[in-house]
């Protein structure tokens, strides 16, 4: 067989799994979504940076922060998840770097001195992370709602007024509810998108 992973593994990370628009009221804990970052944290990004940061939103009050903010269609599946985390990325993730890539500090000021390198670097490589984290969070036994439906300069205003992150998605997370799925839709085939040269 050509892959290790367990059949059944598979099917919770990529087959079986889809992105889920209800939620049951069980409550996702802090032990739950430590357990997955310190899963996803050593999925690879370039020079280690590690730039993802997650804001996770369980008091109504902040809540009612980001339904300001979200599409409409994204209001009640917001609203009745038991957690939502905005996920976004961090302009100064460079003054990390000398802990995170130990082994060539300069990294910091050689490449990453300009805020424009370091907010390119910054988005590409937490949205690598934003992947490993919804498969973090299948992995608990749980489902993951990602969401880009919503007013990125409102929410950045509202969480992350000294503009040093910026958003990336809204990711809602628990237990799939009622008619949480729906059909799986058509994927490419290898054919379709490999090129052998």
């Amino acid at each position: 067989m050509a892959l290790v992973l367990d059949p059944a593994a598979q099917d919770l990370l990529f087959r079986e799994a889809r992105t889920a628009n209800t939620f049951t009221d069980e409550p996702v804990t802090e032990e739950q979504i430590q357990a997955v970052y310190d899963l996803i944290k050593y999925g690879p990004t370039a020079f280690n940076q590690s730039p993802l940061r997650l804001t996770l939103l369980r008091s109504p009050e902040s809540r009612e922060r980001l339904l300001a903010h979200m599409a409409e269609g994204n209001v009640p599946k917001t609203r009745t998840a038991p957690l939502t985390a905005i996920l976004s990325y961090d302009l100064d993730f460079h003054e990390r770097l000398p802990h995170l890539f130990p082994h060539a500090p300069h990294i910091k000021d050689a490449v990453f001195s300009e805020e424009t390198t370091r907010e390119t670097a910054g988005a590409l490589n937490a949205t690598l992370q934003a992947g490993y984290f919804i498969l973090g969070v299948r992995a608990a036994g749980l489902a993951a709602g990602p969401m880009t439906g919503f007013d990125p300069e409102g929410v950045n205003k509202e969480f992350f007024g000294d503009g040093r992150q910026k958003v990336l998605m809204v990711v809602n997370i628990g237990k799939p509810g009622p008619d949480a799925f729906a059909a799986r839709s058509p994927r490419l085939d290898y054919e379709d998108v490999a090129t052998v040269l």
